[in-house]
């Protein structure tokens, strides 16, 4: 199995890659959709260096620090430079998985398996379909043009959702903002939970969607007179059906203010940009 050691700026092709998993500490990590042969662009390594390895038999990329897993990414506490700033162009299909402590991390134009961890650095997925995993400690996740699958975990990070139309979103924080503008096909699924964190959503005013929304002690405001609020002591809730309903949307808190908003009509922000 072909294996180099990073200690420089350099560039690496590769041959058939059918799955990528990279870890890196601080800097910064592009992961890029291409219909060309893939590569490895480093352009800084600072401290420790990174270990590529590339197993020829089954197409598996690994681009890592020795002593840096997938699963003690959300954990890493040992000192010490180890600062990268790295690209990698792989098929749209490959399936990634991309890890960073403290770097900032952007993943564009993947339709496969998608996984990314991170501590506290910002994670970008741009055009990003298929399914897709995001757990972060407090670091915020920002998705734009997101179609397929999401589900995203964390502690005190903000999760934003740009121009969306989810099959399943799924969205768990403890005290990090969930802020989401949404289109939903018929068969769409949202929830939402939430601590602390506020949750805002924006719907087309044309939406076809069932809703509830509950709170213990957090406000709860809507912007659709069709939706029925209630407040008792100790539980205040939202709900009712929009249109024709079918797809769904649920937004729980304890303490945090859940807010629906309403917008343009759906498909019509895609004709604007036409």
């Amino acid at each position: 199995m072909p294996q180099w050691t990073i200690d420089s700026p350099g560039r690496l092709t590769f041959g058939e890659v059918t799955a990528l998993n990279v870890r890196v500490v601080a800097g910064r990590l592009a992961v890029l959709a291409s219909d060309g042969p893939p590569t490895l662009e480093v352009t800084e390594v600072d401290g420790s260096p990174l270990v590529v390895t590339h197993d020829e038999d089954d197409g598996r990329l690994t681009v890592a620090y020795k002593d840096l897993t997938w699963d003690g990414i959300l954990g890493w506490l040992r000192p010490g430079p180890r600062r990268t700033t790295l690209t990698l162009t792989v098929p749209r299909t490959c399936p990634v998985q991309a890890g960073v402590v403290s770097a900032s991390a952007v993943v564009a134009g993947m339709e496969g398996i998608t996984g990314v961890k991170g501590v506290s650095g910002e994670i970008v997925l741009d055009g990003v379909s298929g399914e897709v995993q995001a757990e972060t400690v407090s670091g915020s996740v920002e998705s734009r043009g997101l179609a397929g699958d999401l589900s995203f975990s964390s502690v005190s990070g903000d999760l934003t959702v740009a121009a969306g139309r989810p099959r399943r979103l799924r969205a768990n924080t403890v005290s990090g903002r969930v802020t989401a503008d949404l289109e939903l096909e018929p068969t769409a699924h949202v929830t939402v939970h939430s601590m602390s964190g506020a949750i805002v959503v924006r719907l087309p005013h044309d939406v076809d969607t069932d809703v509830s929304a509950h709170s213990t002690s957090g406000r709860i405001e809507s912007a659709f007179p069709e939706l029925y609020v209630a407040s008792v002591p100790g539980a205040r809730s939202l709900s009712g059906r929009l249109g024709g309903g079918m797809a769904s949307l649920s937004a729980t808190t304890v303490s945090g203010a859940v807010t629906l908003l309403s917008g343009q009509p759906a498909g019509r922000r895609e004709e604007e940009k036409a």
